[in-house]
């Protein structure tokens, strides 16, 4: 594949990152080691998603500072091309590493070794099928013969590991323990771990605590963190040909809880809605190619306006607006490809508001209808 000069450099830096991280994962040295795996796992990542949008000729550069945009928004641009096809489980994986990751350079986490190999495994498995899907490349063209990904403990459960992870926590927290900067690093690893079916995800010290209280409180792990309830992961091949893809098991994974209701405190994380629904209706439009009034007719047919997951209505005092998420974005932009926005616009085009302007006088009313005669 003949690739533009700035793809093939991000490329270049993407694969670059990731053998550095494949080394410091298979070190037989442990200072420093998780920190090395974590940064430069998400930064091949960031590399390669902007290369893949580079090449597809999307621009990953902010209009207003100028800068490269972050990881986050890489994602969700990388969600809507179609030459980059990332599922919303592929989504979900590259955000727990960024979560680990964010905790490991801005402050602390501790990773279990059966949950750190299980998601390098499956980062490494969804960056070789990146390179494939986009590149038509393969990373073990980029690897020295000598390299085997070799672990002295295989693939586990997720399920498994996670409950184990949770039960050593609240061993670490029981009375007369001095160990809880430990536990509390811990409980940030499975906080980040959320990050596979809630998009939104960022660890604070207000969701420790929380967490910490809860698993004082005796409460079981699936009440605490009932999001990760949701997760597996499928594995495929053994030894060298082994392969890990994170997978959402069945229903929903977040649900908006009434303020009335009685559920477990421990297992509500604050999320900002601002950071899903950020995208303003005239923005929504420009990004689908479509004028304003075209863009609400379209928005009328599919019910985008009354969907939870596509649009968010936020109040300042007096004050209303509606936003909209990414997914509004995909339907709308399958919408266009598939129906007839003839039909659709004849359907659902917006009337005008308020009444025609006029100019009467006792013998004659002159309106812009009459005008036109």
């Amino acid at each position: 594949m003949k690739l533009r000069s700035s793809a093939r450099i991000l490329k270049a830096k993407a694969i670059s990152s990731v053998r550095t991280s494949i080394g410091a994962f298979n070190s037989i040295h442990d200072d420093g080691r998780v920190t090395t795996v974590l940064l430069h796992l998400q930064h091949g990542f960031e590399m390669l998603l902007k290369a893949a949008l580079n090449q597809s000729n999307i621009t990953v550069f902010d209009k207003k500072t100028g800068r490269s945009v972050g990881f986050e928004a890489v994602i969700r641009q990388s969600q809507q091309i179609a030459a980059i096809k990332l599922t919303d489980e592929e989504a979900g994986t590259l955000r727990t590493v960024d979560a680990m990751r964010d905790d490991e350079q801005h402050w602390y986490n501790q990773v279990d070794e059966g949950l750190l190999y299980l998601h390098v495994r499956a980062a490494i498995t969804l960056f070789d099928d990146l390179l494939q899907r986009v590149f038509s490349d393969r990373l073990a063209d980029h690897l020295p013969l000598r390299v085997l990904p070799i672990s002295i403990e295989p693939p586990q459960d997720f399920q498994i590991l996670v409950d184990r992870e949770y039960a050593k926590i609240a061993e670490m927290l029981q009375p007369g323990r001095r160990v809880g900067a430990e536990a509390r690093a811990r409980i940030r690893t499975l906080l980040a771990m959320e990050a596979h079916t809630e998009p939104e995800t960022k660890v604070s010290d207000v969701d420790v605590t929380r967490v910490e209280r809860g698993i004082r409180a005796g409460k079981a792990r699936e009440q605490v963190f009932p999001r990760l309830s949701n997760v597996g992961a499928a594995v495929a091949g053994n030894g060298p040909e082994v392969q890990v893809r994170f997978v959402k098991k069945g229903g929903a994974p977040v649900t908006f809880i009434p303020s009335d209701a009685e559920v477990d405190a421990a297992a509500i994380r604050t999320v900002d809605l601002s950071k899903k629904f950020y995208i303003p209706a005239n923005a929504l439009a420009a990004k689908l190619g479509l004028s304003a009034p075209r863009a609400l007719a379209l928005r009328r047919h599919l019910g985008t306006d009354v969907d939870e997951s596509m649009s968010h209505e936020f109040k300042f005092g007096r004050s209303k607006y509606v936003q909209y998420s990414d997914n509004a974005v995909v339907s709308m932009r399958e919408a266009i490809a598939a129906l007839d926005m003839a039909a659709i616009w004849s359907a659902h085009a917006p009337t005008r508001v308020g009444k025609p302007r006029s100019k009467c006088t006792e013998a004659r009313c002159v309106t812009p209808a009459t005008r036109m005669g």
